[in-house]
């Protein structure tokens, strides 16, 4: 029984799921006629699916205006034969360059030969050439000639770089051609720390020891503006870098495209005290 197929819209597996249940409900007709419904729904669908693959032809049919199948036949070209050319037919005239202003004289590039080659021709003399060019053949000039400059061509005028530069912007430090620098360098900065810096008492009372990282602009003519904590540590000594940095001797200036710029800069400053 469980081996065979069971198909439980069967009147008898109805009546069984149905038993001591109100068949007048409405479930009981639905199951009943499923099947039924089912196939009429294949039906329906099946039918309206073909009447409109073939509506179509059947209006084409109706109107009497069936397409017949066209097969085209290839299309035969037929190039003509270009005309013979007549070799006595002379070649069109040389286009000749419109006159100079100045005269051209005949002096070609010197080619060495040998003795029975060379002609009587005498070759230009230097005062030849005061008042005409040089040319592969003497032209006579026109003073109503436009006047012709030949000279290689080039990128075109170029705007000057610095003009470009911007001189309120405050530029990254990474990305400058010339850095800003402290007189005799970076050592030099870090021992004038170390001179001008005063241990503040509330930091040396409470052991206050670390770093105090701060910010500040090169401006373009070396002085030290826009001073930034970034970082406290406190006790007195967040002022005391502000203070050394606003007191700082005057710096070497960012450069780019050759134009003096501000530039930011980040720096730590140390303080530790000494055991």
């Amino acid at each position: 029984m469980f081996g065979s197929k069971i198909n439980l819209h069967r009147e008898e597996w109805l009546d069984v799921i149905f038993d001591q249940k109100n068949k007048n409900y409405g479930a009981y007709e639905l199951r009943r006629q499923s099947d039924a419904n089912t196939s009429k729904s294949l039906l329906y669908a099946g039918t309206l699916f073909i009447l409109l693959f073939l509506s179509p032809r059947i209006i084409s049919l109706i109107n009497g205006t069936v397409p017949e199948d066209v097969t085209s036949s290839p299309v035969e070209v037929i190039i003509a034969a270009p005309p013979p050319i007549n070799p006595e037919t002379p070649p069109p005239p040389a286009v000749e360059p419109p006159p100079a202003r100045q005269n051209q004289l005949k002096f070609p590039p010197p080619v060495v030969r040998a003795d029975n080659l060379v002609n009587d021709v005498e070759p230009p003399q230097i005062k030849d050439l005061q008042n005409a060019d040089p040319g592969q053949k003497t032209i006579a000039g026109s003073p109503d000639a436009d006047i012709v400059i030949v000279e290689p061509a080039g990128d075109g005028p170029k705007r000057d770089a610095a003009a470009i530069v911007d001189d309120t912007k405050v530029y990254d430090i990474a990305l400058l051609e010339v850095q800003p620098t402290f007189p005799g360098g970076i050592e030099k900065f870090y021992q004038y720390l170390n001179k001008s810096i005063k241990y503040p008492p509330m930091a040396a009372e409470n052991n206050i020891q670390g770093k105090v990282f701060v910010s500040f602009v090169v401006e373009r003519n070396g002085t030290l503006t826009d001073i930034k904590v970034l970082r406290s540590l406190g006790g007195g000594t967040d002022e005391e870098a502000v203070r050394v940095l606003k007191a700082s001797p005057t710096w070497i200036p960012g450069v780019q495209n050759g134009k003096q710029v501000r530039v930011k800069y980040n720096i730590p400053i140390s303080f530790s005290l000494s055991q």
